[in-house]
């Protein structure tokens, strides 16, 4: 068993990992939780005691096998309340991830397998992050940053980069969700923004906005 501010701090140290693959500097954790270094020590080492991460003062932290199954159990939990939330209680996307965050820490396995169950064993958040199964796999999809589309090409958006509430509701004005189809009008050379069509609608994004959303292009 572990606390709800362990468990936060294993699956920040697992998304910092999958991003470098590497030992991941206190600093860096810090950044992340919004706390200080010297607090982020005082956990990683807390956390190395009970065998779920590896520590090395002046190198950083890496999640050992059990750390990484807490992780993706975790991570799990996360997004199947997610979908649970949206199509179910009829949330909308960009008012999930604070609610699933508390929920996530439920230590109930099977509640957890019931719910799986209940959602039709979805593979997919709502935000089109992949659902770790019961073994803490991930389904891979090929996908490309819309930014990296160029002028006459199509995609269907399958997720988003970030998913701050802001950036989910730009993204309502836009009418872009998971699923929708766009095709790439003009894409700037100087500042990398873009000119799309989304339905029948034509729009303008900047670099920041095609860097953050995940398309499909076959």
């Amino acid at each position: 068993m572990f606390t709800y501010a362990e468990e936060n701090y294993i699956k920040a140290i697992f998304h910092l990992q999958a991003q470098s693959d590497k030992e991941v500097s206190t600093n860096a954790i810090a950044d992340v939780m919004e706390t200080k270094p010297s607090s982020v020590t005082d956990m990683v080492q807390k956390l190395a005691e009970k065998k779920v991460l590896a520590y090395r003062k002046y190198k950083g932290a890496s999640l050992t096998e059990q750390g990484r199954k807490v992780a993706t159990s975790v991570i799990r939990k996360h997004r199947l309340w997610e979908v649970f939330l949206v199509d179910k209680l009829n949330f909308h996307w960009d008012e999930v991830h604070d609610i699933a965050e508390q929920l996530e820490h439920i230590q109930s396995d099977e509640l957890i397998k019931r719910l799986d169950k209940f959602l039709g064993n979805p593979d997919f958040d709502p935000h089109g992050d992949p659902i770790p199964d019961a073994n803490g796999n991930f389904k891979k999809t090929e996908k490309k940053l819309l930014s990296k589309l160029k002028k006459g090409q199509r995609g269907v958006c399958v997720g988003v980069k970030e998913s701050s509430p802001e950036f989910l509701q730009f993204l309502d004005k836009k009418n872009i969700s998971i699923g929708t189809k766009i095709k790439v009008l003009g894409k700037e050379f100087f500042d990398g923004s873009m000119v799309i069509e989304v339905g029948k609608n034509q729009s303008f994004i900047s670099k920041k906005i095609a860097e953050s959303l995940y398309v499909q292009t076959n």
